[in-house]
């Protein structure tokens, strides 16, 4: 962690509404004049799609069904630790853009599916800002977590995520129903070693839980809307949050436990934004007491 370069990192595996998270803290970063770093999770992958189709393949030809996107092999961790180690001491560090589309990767003139070269991140920057899978993670070589000063997980309860995968591959993907389901079920041994633990790790951690029912995913027909869920807010240390506060401003929200807030998913926006400008403004006010 540093006082004079944080680090803000959001964690979550795909479709859990990081993306959701990243626009609120645009919003904050630009209302309250923060200069902020963006680097995006993808970019650490350890293979262009083009290489990850092809191991894939090869990985399920020798019967190993487990190799994904969400583990080590698959991923740079050290380089990911590398430049959150170097942000907090110097304000700067290694990265890249992975290029998503046709529209990302044009002004690169590369093929999407690939990766920019390795740049160094923008100088003069306030604080780093990370959105992707693994802000939070910790293995026997890396402990990615340690360096990040505000730490926030997204994600949904496993039966939502899986509705969200189902549909959103099959409807902008053109994945089959098959296809997904083995996606899921290659995932889930890197997702219950690499992606759940990073929630213990977390200072902030929203979880949306559906108020429909969802005990077979597989089968949904539609994706339960925000106010069709309830958030489960959940503070890893209590200490200082105005909780009558928050309470109070989130209409109808109750306390479940002593560190945790239970509000309708629709409030999720506005709840961010309670939540998060107080420690912006905390984690600036450290940063200029350092220098």
């Amino acid at each position: 962690m540093s006082a004079k370069h944080p680090i803000v990192a959001i964690t979550g595996s795909s479709g859990a509404g990081t993306t959701t998270v990243m626009w609120t803290f645009q919003q904050i970063f630009r209302r309250e004049g923060v200069k902020a770093a963006f680097v995006e999770g993808d970019a650490f992958h350890r293979y262009d799609r083009a290489e990850m189709r092809k191991l894939l393949a090869e990985h399920a030809a020798k019967g190993n069904n487990h190799f994904s996107h969400f583990g080590p092999e698959s991923n740079l961790f050290e380089e990911l630790e590398a430049l959150f180690k170097s942000y907090g001491a110097t304000g700067t560090g290694r990265t890249r853009k992975y290029l998503h589309n046709a529209e990302e990767a044009e002004p690169y003139g590369l093929p999407p599916g690939t990766f920019t070269p390795w740049v160094d991140v923008e100088g003069g920057t306030d604080l780093l800002f990370y959105e992707g899978l693994h802000g939070g993670v910790k293995t026997e070589k890396v402990d990615v977590a340690s360096h990040v000063d505000l730490l926030i997980g997204v994600v949904p309860i496993i039966n939502l995520e899986w509705i969200q995968k189902l549909h959103r591959d099959k409807r902008s993907r053109g994945h089959s129903h098959e296809a997904v389901v083995d996606t899921i079920l290659r995932r889930m041994p890197d997702y219950v070693n690499y992606i759940c633990p990073q929630f213990s790790e977390t200072h902030v951690n929203f979880q949306r839980v559906p108020t429909v029912d969802t005990s077979n995913p597989f089968i949904a027909r539609d994706i339960p809307s925000p106010d069709e869920s309830m958030l489960v807010i959940r503070f890893r240390n209590p200490k200082g949050i105005d909780f009558p506060y928050l309470t109070s401003m989130l209409q109808g929200s109750f306390m479940s436990r002593a560190n945790t807030i239970v509000c309708s998913g629709g409030k999720m926006a506005l709840a961010m934004q309670l939540i998060f400008t107080p420690m912006i403004w905390q984690i600036m006010d450290r940063k200029k007491r350092a220098f």
